[in-house]
């Protein structure tokens, strides 16, 4: 018996201990009910959480849908267009004649930019509907320069290329309402350049423009000689 008490404790003693203390033995009973206490955290709820999947039926509102319409009056993030005139280029249900920002030389540039992207194609590089599709046989769009699109309110440029007009489809999707302004304030340049007298350049611009027509007549007379 004695012998037996002593085999015992021989044993003991030579079963490896971490450094906590703790045998192997008793390390992996520990490791094993931790193991336990986390599995039985596990749930499918998250996997298996009750929920309709789209276009599912219900029997729990009147009309069987599961979608639900959003509530009346509710804007999604970032589409609260309350100005009128920036998002529809009009004014109490009119066309407008002014800008919604202040056009800048940098706003200019920008317009053009866009313009040349979207709107050469049809409307050319000077804006007299003469465009690369058009000669390809697309049906030509009237020039900016005519009398009608000239007396036009700057309005009317940016609802159509918001709408859309006859065989032009809308650009909304393509174009953000600012850049749409540029590409209006861009018009009125072309319109200008095509149609402006001495009378519109500032004075000290002028004196350069008469050396520049004198010399073009000049080399025009040479020409002819």
């Amino acid at each position: 018996m004695r012998l037996r008490t002593e085999l015992g404790s021989r044993n003991r003693a030579k079963q490896p201990r971490t450094r906590s203390g703790l045998s192997a033995r008793g390390l992996h009973v520990a490791c094993m009910g931790a193991l336990a206490l986390l599995l039985a955290g596990c749930r499918l709820d998250m996997h298996l959480q009750p929920k309709y999947l789209p276009y599912e039926p219900t029997d729990f509102f009147a009309d069987g849908r599961s979608e639900r319409q959003p509530v009346p009056g509710t804007v999604a993030r970032g589409q609260l267009r309350v100005d009128e005139l920036f998002y529809t280029g009009k004014e109490n249900g009119v066309e407008s004649n002014r800008f919604p920002f202040p056009i800048t030389r940098a706003d200019l540039e920008r317009g053009r930019e866009r313009y040349n992207v979207y709107c050469t194609p049809c409307h050319d590089y000077s804006g007299s509907g003469r465009g690369m599709i058009v000669q390809r046989g697309f049906p030509q769009p009237p020039s900016y320069h005519i009398a009608r699109l000239r007396d036009m309110p700057v309005g009317h440029f940016f609802q159509v290329m918001t709408n859309g007009f006859g065989a032009m489809y809308s650009y909304a999707a393509r174009i953000e309402p600012a850049d749409r302004w540029r590409i209006a304030a861009y018009i009125r340049v072309l319109q200008l350049s095509q149609n402006a007298t001495l009378q519109d350049v500032p004075e000290s611009e002028r004196a350069k423009l008469a050396q520049q027509s004198a010399a073009t007549t000049m080399q025009g007379e040479q020409k002819a000689q």
